[in-house]
């Protein structure tokens, strides 16, 4: 048996890279994932980096399931846009352009 297993990795223990809220995005390199409980920068911060999540969206995106998602960091919202953004993870679901949310599956780079 494997004795170097250190965990399954779908929530991850990292300092805040900012402040943030309970369910906000963060960003800390490569790593993408979803604030477990509020956090000021530095503190100790459980980022769960995986699963499909309800995030707000660019209301004017129309995002069709499937679809490659990223984060604009200056909106603080999803988008399809990805020149200058970070890429978040795959549409779980389609949304239209009246729709202000949509399922996204996280992704790791």
């Amino acid at each position: 048996m494997a004795t170097n297993f250190i965990q399954p990795g779908d929530t991850l223990t990292i300092p805040a890279p900012f402040d943030v809220l309970s369910g906000g995005i963060v960003i800390a390199g490569n790593i993408v994932g979803i604030a477990q409980g509020d956090a000021l920068a530095g503190a100790d911060l459980d980022v769960k980096t995986s699963g499909v999540w309800t995030l707000s969206k660019v209301g004017a995106d129309d995002i069709e399931l499937g679809a490659p998602l990223y984060w604009d960091d200056s909106a603080e919202l999803v988008t399809i846009t990805a020149t200058d953004n970070t890429r978040l993870g795959t549409a779980a679901e389609a949304a239209g352009a009246s729709v202000g949310s949509v399922a996204v599956k996280l992704i790791q780079l």
